[in-house]
């Protein structure tokens, strides 16, 4: 089974979401830039997560993205179906034509792994993501130059404690 960039970059866009957007609309721009994906690919990827009615779109100045619903009842496994993703590990596409037009030895095995996967994936929410994620952030160290951050000295330019 091989999941693709697409589906990838869907979730974690999403849980990008799921973190800010109790701060308002998040931008497609402020995703790109802090997870490092390409805005046309991002804008293609939100135009088929508001098509499916996981996401909803603010227009205007100030406007941006935002969940369509609750982040705890949306699933990893809806998320990359909204772009298309197949969550597939046969070599047929579930089609049972995987050899000579008859099911390969082993099309029975990679359908149950393909159940097992999308159970899997249909039972982990946004919402525990965006925790975990929100977790590992606490969990970091400070770094030292954090705490120097944004606060020179105004004659020399040097850094200054906050």
């Amino acid at each position: 089974m091989r999941l693709t960039t697409k589906g990838r970059f869907a979730v974690t866009a999403m849980i990008d979401l799921g973190l800010r957007q109790a701060q308002g609309p998040v931008t497609l721009a402020g995703i790109s830039e802090r997870q490092r994906i390409s805005l046309s690919y991002l804008e293609q990827l939100f135009g088929r997560l508001r098509r499916s009615a996981l996401v909803e779109s603010i227009r205007g100045p100030g406007g941006g993205y935002r969940l369509h619903r609750d982040a705890a009842e949306i699933s990893v496994a809806e998320i990359i179906r909204a772009v298309d993703e197949p969550i597939d590990a046969t070599q047929c596409g579930g089609k049972r034509n995987c050899h000579d037009d008859r099911p390969c030895m082993t099309h029975d095995l990679w359908s149950a792994l393909n159940a097992h996967i999308y159970d899997y994936l249909s039972s982990v929410t946004l919402a525990q993501l965006v925790a975990a994620q929100q977790a590992a952030v606490e969990a970091r160290p400070v770094q030292a130059d954090s705490l120097f951050r944004d606060r020179r000295d105004e004659d020399h330019g040097a850094r200054v404690p906050a």
